[in-house]
């Protein structure tokens, strides 16, 4: 600690008048204080914590009373940024919640670094293996993986993630990691996970405008989140076999890239007819769900910043959560409450499968003009890439994943949000 650390402290007290009717945050020579006259400490302390940052000051100690694990949590969340180095001197925790602590900090700011980094730092291969990186670490010896690229994808037919990625200079990577604490190679696989790894999304020959396209760096939010809650379930305990799929590549405009109308034939006999090229993000998560399927796992999830339609119905403060299984939905829900993150269920029903008529295969990519309920129609994609779609499977369309602008409790860039829930939800 040096003598630049503001010292900051809790009050279950009002603040003096003269900070302002209903002021959560003052200051004296001794430091700053957090009011805490609201219901919900939590968000008090993180929206103080980023006034905090907003003020330029970057160290800061913890002190007196009243600090515990989730009101530490609540206030790094606030207070990281994506520009500059940010210290914090922690009060005393139980070694349970320091231990706890430090996972977060090493797994969720894994996930909010990764999504935050330009799209020329991070292509397909660097995110495949900054997600090796950081479970093998984690996971030690029960870490095995595989990675095939390129042409192989091709040859292996691997046709959604191959016509995607192909029009970019840096080649589609399908990730393939095992974690498997049993030691036993004949253990059944318990739980796939499947993400979408989109390093950039330029959305193809339908492109992108420039107020769009410029926070595609964060279109494989769905992969770092997934990668995250595994890495996180690992640190609390995690003993049951899991794979994690992730499914890599850049949406790019070339002369070899995916056009309007062509058709792409997927190992499970399905034809999908690309109608728009900007609705990539399912046709790469259809090569994956094909393989997790393969596994019989008794749960599949998969993660994606797949619709703008999601983000429409709910902002960037909640996860978009589409299910047939209503069982598992209120798990997940259940999971999400404990950790103090917001999903909310969205429509997603047998005729949302009908939405998506085709002249020439047996899907189109998007929806036919008369559905406009987007994100459904993208779920009810997928689901026919999933073998026993009504029990067993979760999607999620992340739309917390990622703000473009600073809010009164974020800074601009990745949050981190949905990484805890599903770590929650695998340990169970």
């Amino acid at each position: 600690m040096t003598t630049h650390t503001m010292q900051i402290r809790l009050s279950q007290q009002a603040a003096d008048a003269r900070w302002g009717e209903k002021a959560t945050l003052s200051c004296t020579d001794q430091g700053m204080t957090i009011h805490l006259t609201a219901d919900d400490a939590l968000p008090v302390i993180q929206r103080a914590a980023h006034k905090i940052d907003g003020q330029g000051i970057r160290a800061v100690e913890l002190t007196g009373d009243g600090w515990d694990l989730e009101r530490c949590w609540a206030f790094w969340q606030g207070f990281r940024s994506p520009k500059g180095q940010r210290d914090v001197h922690w009060p005393a925790l139980s070694e349970a919640e320091k231990t706890e602590l430090q996972h977060r900090l090493k797994v969720v700011d894994w996930v909010r670094n990764v999504i935050n980094l330009p799209a020329e730092d991070l292509g397909p291969e660097e995110l495949a293996s900054a997600a090796i990186d950081l479970l093998s670490d984690l996971g030690g010896d029960a870490v095995t993986y595989r990675i095939t690229k390129g042409e192989d994808l091709r040859e292996q037919g691997y046709m959604g993630l191959h016509t995607v990625g192909r029009g970019s200079s840096r080649p589609p990577v399908l990730l393939t990691l095992d974690f498997n604490p049993t030691g036993d190679d004949s253990a059944p696989v318990d739980i796939c996970l499947v993400g979408k790894g989109i390093t950039f999304d330029t959305g193809g020959y339908s492109l992108k405008g420039s107020t769009f396209m410029d926070s595609m760096k964060a279109d494989m939010g769905g992969a770092a989140t997934l990668t995250g809650a595994l890495g996180m379930a690992i640190s609390r305990g995690l003993n049951k076999r899991v794979k994690l799929i992730l499914c890599c590549a850049d949406n790019m405009v070339s002369g070899g890239a995916l056009r309007l109308g062509d058709i792409i034939r997927y190992r499970n006999g399905k034809t999908v007819e690309v109608m728009n090229t900007d609705a990539e993000g399912r046709l790469v998560l259809a090569d994956g769900l094909i393989d997790a399927s393969k596994l019989k796992p008794r749960l599949l999830i998969d993660a994606a910043t797949l619709t703008g339609a999601a983000k429409t119905a709910l902002g960037n403060d909640y996860h978009a959560l589409f299910s047939f299984d209503d069982a598992l939905t209120g798990e997940l829900l259940d999971s999400a409450a404990r950790e103090g993150e917001l999903f909310w269920r969205l429509p997603l029903a047998e005729f949302h499968r009908q939405h998506l008529p085709s002249n020439f295969a047996d899907l189109n990519n998007i929806a036919s003009p008369s559905h406009s309920a987007g994100a459904s129609s993208a779920a009810a994609f997928l689901s026919y890439f999933v073998e026993g779609y009504q029990h067993g499977w979760l999607h999620i369309d992340c739309s917390a994943t990622y703000r473009k602008g600073a809010v009164d409790q974020w800074s601009a860039g990745a949050t981190g949000l949905g990484v805890r829930t599903l770590a929650n939800l695998l340990l169970k």
